[in-house]
């Protein structure tokens, strides 16, 4: 009897890939899941109680704003004041502490040269716990 000789025979791998992937699901889903939210260490400090800690806290709120100048409008606390007597009140603010924050404010047309100018005051008092956006 002659016998025939076979083709390569091929090994259909399909049906194993879906098995693997059934385990790699089942293993996904079944295993537990810890929190590791509960497991960060959280703690905040305490707030100080020493009064020269706490004058830190208070900010200084500068806006500058367009106005009939080149230089605009800059307010200080909600004051409008002159480049010169922000360098003076921003002086005294630095002779008390130079870690107080600085909170600058600036509208969409107010003129770059009033932010720049009020920027060069922060530094020249040695002030450098800025901030700055726009309103």
């Amino acid at each position: 009897m002659a016998r025939k000789q076979q083709e390569n025979p091929a090994l259909d791998m399909t049906p194993m890939i879906d098995v693997v992937f059934e385990l790699i699901i089942f293993f996904v889903v079944s295993i537990k899941q810890e929190d590791i939210f509960s497991k960060l260490n959280a703690n905040r400090p305490a707030p100080s109680s020493s009064p020269a800690e706490s004058s830190d806290d208070t900010s200084v709120n500068i806006e500058i704003g367009k106005g009939r100048t080149l230089n605009g409008v800059i307010l200080y606390n909600k004051r409008e004041v002159r480049i010169s007597d922000l360098d003076k009140n921003l002086r005294e603010v630095a002779r008390t502490s130079k870690k107080t924050p600085i909170v600058i404010k600036c509208t969409g047309d107010s003129p770059h040269k009033a932010l720049i100018d009020v920027l060069d005051v922060c530094y020249r008092n040695k002030l450098h716990s800025i901030s700055i956006f726009t309103l």
